[in-house]
């Protein structure tokens, strides 16, 4: 199975432009081989949208958008980052992520841990998503979060306890601090991350961050992948656009948790008995 990462610079705003700039990277993708590309957190809308939220929002079970990216996931899957608005919740506005298969849509996440502090403004803007689980995709059982979801240790618990295969982030992470290469210091906790829950889920984690500029903010790209053994496969550079193709074996998983024991030794009932308790004495 190959998967590219495509690492994007998304136009503030400008669907028209960025739905063109999706279909050519899937164009490309599909000309390798590709059997599934993963966008960015908003890749549809840019990130700073503020008074632009609402007008940016689609329904994306009607939307001529998402016409054509249903038409192009027959020929491989994709995942997309964009603002919904679901006509069941008229007024909600979500960031969420659509996991796109073979015309259809297959799941759709609503980011669920709201950044509201420093240059971060989404919990004046958006809803937030209530839950995090795991669906059937041709990987394998598959789970998907959006940037800050991720750095949340027990929402990866629960996408492993849910039994998945692969974890797909995608995010819009600024880059903060430097190194003495050519990444920032803050994408380290992205990857640190990114090893861990790899390693003791035995799972593929899949890290698609964009690039690019927005009122003085630089995204730092340096999306990853990680193998189930929590081995680095493959990293995108910063700051540049990349569309990065990577074969993978989905078997590995198997291998991995047979030799690391992690899922055979998980007790969900125990963490979920304790978390009950913590949940009634949380104001003593």
């Amino acid at each position: 199975m190959k998967i590219a990462l495509a690492q994007i610079a998304p136009a503030l705003g400008n669907i028209e432009k960025n739905l063109e700039l999706h279909v050519r990277a899937v164009e490309k993708a599909r000309r390798k081989k590709a059997d599934l590309i993963v966008f960015p957190e908003l890749s549809l809308t840019g990130y700073s949208l503020r008074d632009l939220v609402e007008e940016t929002a689609l329904d994306p079970r009607s939307d001529p958008v998402f016409k054509k990216l249903k038409a192009a996931s027959r020929s491989l899957d994709i995942v997309v980052g964009f603002v919904e608005e679901s006509p069941r919740e008229r007024g909600l506005l979500y960031n969420s992520a659509a996991y796109l298969s073979r015309g259809a849509i297959l799941h759709i996440h609503r980011k669920v841990v709201l950044p509201t502090y420093g240059m971060f403004e989404e919990g004046k803007i958006f809803a937030r998503g209530k839950d995090l689980r795991t669906f059937a995709a041709r990987q394998g059982r598959t789970g998907l979060m959006i940037c800050r979801d991720f750095l949340q240790a027990g929402n990866g618990y629960l996408l492993q306890a849910g039994g998945a295969e692969m974890i797909i982030v995608i995010s819009a992470a600024p880059g903060r601090g430097s190194t003495e290469g050519t990444s920032f210091a803050s994408s380290r906790m992205w990857e640190l991350m990114g090893e861990a829950l790899s390693f003791f889920s035995s799972s593929f984690v899949v890290y698609c961050n964009r690039v690019g500029f927005e009122e003085g903010i630089a995204f730092a790209g340096g999306s990853f992948v990680f193998g189930p053994d929590g081995s680095l496969l493959a990293r995108c550079p910063s700051l540049d656009e990349d569309l990065k193709i990577l074969e993978i074996r989905p078997g590995v998983v198997r291998s991995a948790r047979r030799r690391m024991h992690f899922h055979k030794e998980d007790r969900p009932e125990v963490v979920l008995e304790g978390l009950r308790r913590i949940a009634q004495n949380h104001d003593d």
